[in-house]
């Protein structure tokens, strides 16, 4: 029995709600359409445009498909991201760009330097590390499970 509960005791250390996702399309689609709003309100704010012009702004704004994201934006300084490298995932902090080659370090290794350039990382693999609600409601209620079974077998 107790081996069982060291062994449950070092599995939930293990386990940590920061996760590498993917950003969607339809979540960088809803990203342009906010940015295309911000400045839709903005022509609407300025005086010196007729009201036809902002219109067929508007209208050509909400027309258009989301134009493909620069590797350069997702990719800023200081994020820590997974990218995919010919093939290899690697799990970096993003330090800076040198005009098309991305300078960044390993998430535990800051002294190793690595370089890539744009063009050998793969766009729809960037992955961003991000908090996860749905594993932290698993570990908060299997935790507290796990507290329950603890408290019953100490008083039985």
């Amino acid at each position: 029995m107790r081996k069982n509960l060291y062994l449950i005791i070092i599995s939930f250390s293990l386990v940590s709600c920061y996760t590498y996702q993917v950003k969607k399309q339809g979540d960088t689609a809803i990203d342009n359409k906010q940015e295309s709003k911000k400045s839709a309100d903005l022509a609407n704010t300025t005086p010196t445009q007729p009201k036809g012009i902002t219109s067929e702004s508007q209208a050509l704004n909400s027309q258009q498909t989301p134009a493909p994201i620069n590797i350069q934006d997702k990719l800023a300084p200081n994020k820590n991201v997974k990218i995919d490298v010919d093939g290899k995932s690697y799990k970096i902090i993003v330090d800076r760009w040198e005009s098309d080659s991305l300078v960044a370090h390993p998430v535990h290794n800051p002294k190793k330097i690595l370089k890539f350039h744009k063009n050998q990382i793969n766009s729809e693999k960037i992955a961003e590390k991000r908090f996860s609600q749905p594993i932290a409601d698993i570990i908060t209620v299997v935790a507290y499970a796990g507290i329950g079974v603890l408290i019953w077998s100490l008083i039985r």
